[in-house]
């Protein structure tokens, strides 16, 4: 039931989708020039051409060139299009990734991870490295590969190794200078070992938002759930769960003021219910106030703690820090 009602939900705040900005692009490619409006000069790209484009080319210098999209022509628009960096939204806040909270917005990036979680089962740590590759304007695929997962185990043995490595396909709905959406499908492998909670196989879907209306403060969230395909002992991501994000933050500096350029301070709750009947189906709510900043040199320094507030607790609090670099 539970399950069903996330369908609904998440296909209900699908369609909310934002009106459309008028402007014009220009496209640059080696392809065969199409019909435009006076001004510009789009040009047509082949699937591949425009793969190669979002993941070689420069979708940065040039923001004129990116263009609004709506979910009416999600099947007709945007597939051989390149991937252009989005514009600050209609407030001026930069469209960004947050720690722990659900992006909605296409990047090419990558960064690393790593939390320190601590509770009465003794500490944990993880560290994870994410690739972001945009392969058009409506596609992109997000690589996850957790390199070390490290807990005590039920004999008080460290049990330290490699964790889920995980796929997520993701799919821009629309995009407005002032929201974006996106729907996404995460493939969990089960790569990791069972000591750690992994080595679980498992289809997340979720959709995504972003916006922003006002000076420098953005809301971002969604709904999702997984699904397990294999069920390899009893920790809670092998079981079947409700996913729930709402994250609110606002920039206080401009960008080139490094090393606190883009800073932002927000907090991000997070909401976890398990749906299935494989025992209790209990609830975590946790909060994570953050931040993030520009260093210069292309780099970006996340930090935040996550503390959840619901009993039974899966740990006391987590540290979490991220280093990002787009490209």
């Amino acid at each position: 039931m539970m399950a069903r009602r996330a369908t609904l939900l998440a296909l209900g705040l699908g369609v909310i989708v934002a009106a459309p900005t008028s402007g014009w692009s220009e496209e640059t490619a080696d392809q065969t020039e199409t019909e435009t409006p006076p001004g510009s000069a789009r040009l047509k790209y082949s699937v591949w051409g425009a793969a190669k484009e979002s993941l070689f080319g420069d979708p940065y210098s040039h923001p004129e060139r990116w263009r609004p999209m709506t979910l009416g022509t999600f099947f007709t628009e945007g597939w051989t299009d390149p991937w252009i960096s989005p514009p600050k939204g209609g407030g001026g806040a930069p469209r960004q990734s947050w720690l722990n909270a659900f992006n909605g917005v296409f990047y090419r990036l990558v960064s690393t991870t790593g939390g320190w979680a601590h509770g009465d089962g003794g500490d944990a740590y993880s560290g994870s490295l994410t690739v972001d590759t945009p392969l058009n304007a409506r596609t992109q695929l997000q690589w996850t590969i957790p390199y070390v997962a490290s807990n005590l185990g039920a004999h008080g043995d460290r049990d330290t190794g490699f964790g889920d490595f995980s796929l997520t396909t993701r799919f821009l709905l629309s995009e407005t200078r002032d929201v974006s959406q996106s729907f996404n499908i995460a493939f969990r492998a089960p790569t990791g070992d069972p000591a750690n909670g992994n080595h679980v196989a498992s289809i997340e879907p979720d959709y995504e938002f972003w916006a922003n209306w006002w000076r420098g403060f953005v809301v971002r969230g969604g709904v999702g759930m997984t699904v397990p395909i294999n069920h390899e002992g009893f920790s809670t991501t092998s079981r079947a769960s409700f996913l729930g994000n709402l994250a609110a933050g606002y920039y206080f500096t401009p960008h080139d003021l490094a090393p606190v350029g883009d800073l932002v301070w927000y907090v991000s709750t997070n909401l976890s219910t398990l749906t299935d009947n494989r025992g209790p189906n209990t609830t975590t709510l946790s909060f994570t106030p953050g931040f993030r900043t520009y260093l210069g040199w292309n780099l970006y320094l996340f930090g935040g703690v996550e503390v959840p507030v619901t009993e039974p607790k899966p740990f006391d609090y987590q540290v979490l820090g991220e280093l990002l670099m787009p490209f």
